[in-house]
């Protein structure tokens, strides 16, 4: 048998083609923007979607993420040839640490979605591969407005979920891109309908439109009466209609809703009591409107959420209850009755902003309280709150490089 000797860069390129075969090398170099506060405001203005990768060279994570984004890029750039349609970009978080601050990265490698300059309120949390990556962005590509083609359409819609029904003469206005680029950013949160020419003619007596229609059967609709070309008008409009004041907790959005760092007000209820719920709501928005930022008002369902009912000594039979949870420690509304109480779900909240729930923690009621038994004792009555339950939910050190931060320390 004769040996054919082969030169070393013959050899690398036959290697190559083998691997290639086998699917294991991808040609080509990713094409991964590095982002610097001179550049970064133009590259995610003018992309229609942007994946970030928030990163430090030192993560092990971010480490082991480098080849499996890059590949990513690989792939979006083959499927999405168009420069600006989809772009990978990254940032050195030790590098620009300014940048880290601006978006409030906790946590590396972070990968934020952008679109048309605009940060997504959620980030990518799936799984950390390239066909995910790469699936994830498939579907941002979707287009997330439905065309209805009749106005019977509009009767079968799922009134299970939040509707944002529009109405116009045509596709190709400045009305619709407005919407569009709206639907785009809020597709997570409502569902997105829009008719067209003589299908939408009845429905704009008054020219082109906007409709909400909430949740259940027999809810009235409501309007839009903005300008459909000014942008952030119609944003704030939608997204108040499609981002309750109350939202639900899930395991799905734990992470997310975790990663806020603002306490939690939350509604443990039976799913099918609704009327608990739509009381809760009623309260905290004619109560804690003006503490949206400071406080996230939240319902989970009892059944799923049993573990951390247990923990302050509750259990689904005793739905519904209400509780806060810190970070640190969960405290327990002495009694939903008491929503009847006015200002009294307000109180509960300022209690734990001015420390007077921790402070009652350690060393019992303040003296200014008249807690039955404390006279007649003379001595403090210590509560005993359990440690917080939905801090497990947050992002798990095992996957994430959890950087010290300051946490509400009540």
């Amino acid at each position: 048998m004769k040996l054919i000797a082969i030169s070393p860069s013959l050899d690398i390129r036959f290697v190559t083609v083998v691997l290639l075969v086998m699917g294991l090398s991808t040609p080509g170099q990713a094409e991964i923007t590095s982002l610097d506060s001179a550049n970064i405001d133009d590259v995610l203005n003018n992309a229609g979607v942007a994946l970030v990768n928030f990163y430090a060279d030192w993560c092990r994570f971010s480490q082991m993420l480098h080849p499996i984004f890059e590949e990513s890029s690989n792939i979006a750039r083959e499927e999405f040839p168009e420069t600006k349609q989809v772009v990978f970009a990254r940032v050195d978080c030790d590098q620009h640490s300014d940048i880290a601050q601006r978006y409030r990265i906790t946590k590396y490698p972070t990968l934020k979605l952008f679109r048309n300059g605009m940060m997504m309120k959620r980030e990518y949390r799936g799984q950390r591969s390239v066909a995910a990556i790469a699936d994830f962005i498939r579907q941002q590509q979707v287009d997330p407005v439905k065309e209805i083609h009749s106005m019977e359409e509009v009767n079968t819609l799922d009134r299970s979920k939040r509707n944002i029904i529009a109405y116009f003469e045509n596709r190709d206005s400045d009305n619709y891109h407005t919407f569009e680029k709206v639907a785009n950013i809020l597709r997570d949160d409502c569902t997105f309908t829009a008719a067209f020419g003589a299908v939408s003619e009845a429905e704009r007596f008054s020219g082109d439109n906007i409709i909400y229609k909430p949740v259940g059967e027999g809810v009235p609709d409501m309007v839009y009466l903005g300008s459909l070309t000014n942008f952030d008008l119609t944003y704030a409009w939608v997204q108040d209609k499609c981002v309750p004041l109350v939202r639900e907790i899930t395991f799905e959005n734990g992470e997310e809703l975790t990663e806020e760092g603002i306490p939690f007000l939350i509604l443990f209820h039976v799913k099918e009591d609704t009327a608990s719920l739509e009381k809760f709501q009623h309260e905290v928005a004619r109560q804690l409107i003006s503490e949206k930022g400071s406080i996230n008002f939240l319902h989970a369902d009892c059944e799923k959420f049993r573990h951390p009912l247990l923990h302050i000594q509750k259990t689904p039979a005793d739905c519904p209850v209400i509780a806060i949870d810190s970070f640190r420690h969960m405290y327990v509304f002495p009694d939903f009755k008491d929503l009847n109480i006015p200002g009294k779900l307000r109180q509960f909240v300022l209690d734990l902003h001015s420390g007077k729930l921790h402070r009652e923690f350690h060393h019992g009621p303040d003296p200014t309280d008249s807690t039955p038994g404390q006279e007649e004792t003379g001595g403090e009555v210590a509560s005993s709150p359990p440690e917080s339950s939905f801090q497990k939910l947050a992002p798990s050190e095992t996957r994430y490089t959890i950087l010290t931060r300051d946490r509400d320390e009540l």
